[in-house]
C-alpha cells in the first residue's frame, strides 16, 4: 500500500535529541529553538518569530494579541481546517466566511469587503495548498478598513506570493509543523510577527502572560504577571527535531516540487480532471498535490479504486460552515457558489518526501487505468 502520507525524517534528529537530553534543558527556548527561531526571521524575512506547540496556538495566541473580543468578525474561507475558526471562536468573535475561487481554491479576494461591517476586526487568509491568497487585494482592503490580517499559512513555509514569502506579508503569519506538512516534530507551529508593536506583548502572551522573556535578556532583574496569557512554548525536544529538517530544507522543497511536477506532466492530458493552478505571481512549496473529479460521487469511486489497487488518497475539507458548530459560531456572507462543490470534488494523491518517481508513475497510472 501506497500511504496517503509519511513523515519527514532527515536522519540527524536523534542526534539533536540526544543533544537536547544531555544538555538537561528540556524546556523551552534553548539553543535549537533559538536556531529555528533564527532561520525563520532570515529566510521568511519576518521581524519575529516564535516557536508555539502547534499552528493552532499559534492562532490562538494571535487572537489574543489582537485583542479579539466577544461580537468581533472575523473575514475568512470556509474551506480551511477547524483552526483558522476555532482559535477566534474561542475568544467569542463571529467567523464571517466568503466564497473561494475555483482556480486557487484560496478566499476570493473580490467578495471580503461586502462582507465587513463596523465588528469587523481581521482578515484570515488560508493559504491552501501553499499557494498565495491575493495579498495585494487584502492588504489594501485591510489599510481602507483599518483591519489586522492573520495569515494562515500552515500550509505555506517556503511559498512566495510577488516573491515575498507567506507568513511574511499579515501584520501576523502562523505556520505549522504537523506530522502532515513539509517539515515536522509531530506537533508544532510558529507564529510569525511582521508588526514591530505587536513583538513585546506577544512575548508576554506566549509566557503566560509574564515579562519572563525580558528578565532572561538581562532587562529586568525579575518577572511578574503582566498581562493575560497561557503557555504557548514548543519543548527544546520538538524544536531539535524540527532544526535538524529546516537545516535541509532547499533540499526538501525541490524533491517535493519534483514530485508535484511529475504528478502534473502524467497526468496533464488527461481531460477527465482537473490540475491545480498556480498564479504565475506565485511560487508554491509542493504541499499538496490534488486533482478535482466531475462531482463527489466520481470521487468517491475513484477513491475505492485506488484503495484496491493499493493507494490511499484522501479528500479535503468538508467546509466549516456546514458542519455542525460552523452553524452556531461562523455565517456565510453572499452565494455559496463553489466552496461545497469545489470541495465534493478535490482529492489529494499522496505527496512526501520518501515518496518516489517510480511510486508516482504507479499512481498516475492507475488514475488513468480508472479513466480508461
Amino acid at each position: 500500500m501506497i500511504l496517503f502520507n509519511q513523515p519527514l525524517i532527515t536522519g540527524n534528529e536523534l542526534k539533536y535529541l540526544e543533544e537536547v537530553i544531555s544538555s538537561k534543558k528540556l524546556g523551552s527556548d534553548g539553543i535549537f529553538t533559538q536556531k529555528c527561531s533564527a532561520w525563520m526571521e532570515t529566510k521568511i524575512r519576518c521581524k519575529k518569530a516564535l516557536l508555539t506547540p502547534s499552528c493552532t496556538h499559534a492562532l490562538e495566541l494571535a487572537a489574543l494579541l489582537l485583542d479579539i473580543q466577544p461580537g468581533d468578525e472575523i473575514i475568512s474561507t470556509s474551506f480551511g481546517f477547524v483552526s483558522s475558526a476555532n482559535a477566534f471562536v474561542l475568544r467569542g468573535a463571529t467567523m464571517v466566511f466568503v466564497d473561494i475561487r475555483t482556480d486557487t481554491l484560496n478566499i476570493d479576494e473580490s467578495k471580503i469587503e461586502a462582507a465587513i461591517t463596523d465588528k469587523t476586526k481581521a482578515i484570515v487568509p488560508v493559504h491552501y495548498a501553499g499557494v498565495g491568497c491575493d495579498m495585494n487585494v487584502i492588504m489594501e482592503l485591510a489599510r481602507n478598513h483599518n483591519l489586522k490580517v492573520v495569515e494562515d499559512a500552515a500550509q505555506g513555509i517556503m511559498s512566495t506570493y510577488n516573491s515575498q514569502p507567506l507568513g511574511s506579508i499579515g501584520h501576523l503569519g502562523t505556520f505549522s509543523f504537523h506530522d502532515t506538512k513539509n517539515y515536522t516534530c509531530g506537533e508544532g507551529g510558529a507564529l510569525l510577527i511582521n508588526d514591530d508593536s505587536l513583538i513585546e506583548r506577544a512575548e508576554i502572551l506566549r509566557e503566560k502572560g509574564t515579562n519572563r522573556k525580558k528578565f532572561l535578556r538581562g532587562e529586568i532583574d525579575k518577572y511578574s504577571w503582566v498581562d493575560i496569557g497561557s503557555s504557548y512554548l514548543l519543548s527544546e525536544l520538538n524544536s531539535a527535531f524540527l532544526w535538524a529538517q529546516l537545516e535541509e530544507s532547499e533540499k526538501i522543497n525541490e524533491h517535493r516540487l519534483l514530485l508535484w511536477n511529475r504528478y502534473y506532466e502524467n497526468l496533464s492530458r488527461l481531460n477527465d480532471i482537473e490540475l491545480p493552478i498556480i498564479p504565475q505571481n506565485c511560487s508554491h512549496n509542493a504541499h499538496i498535490f490534488y486533482i478535482k473529479t466531475k462531482n463527489i460521487e466520481e470521487r468517491g469511486q475513484l477513491i475505492s479504486y485506488l484503495k484496491e489497487n493499493e493507494v490511499q488518497a484522501v479528500f479535503h475539507y468538508i467546509p466549516l460552515h456546514s458542519a455542525e458548530a460552523g452553524v452556531k459560531f461562523t455565517r456565510f456572507n453572499g452565494a455559496d457558489e463553489h466552496t461545497t462543490t469545489e470541495s465534493e470534488r478535490l482529492l489529494r494523491l499522496p505527496l512526501y518526501y520518501s515518496l518516489t518517481l517510480d511510486e508516482v508513475d504507479l499512481i498516475c497510472n492507475k488514475v488513468k487505468k480508472y479513466y480508461g
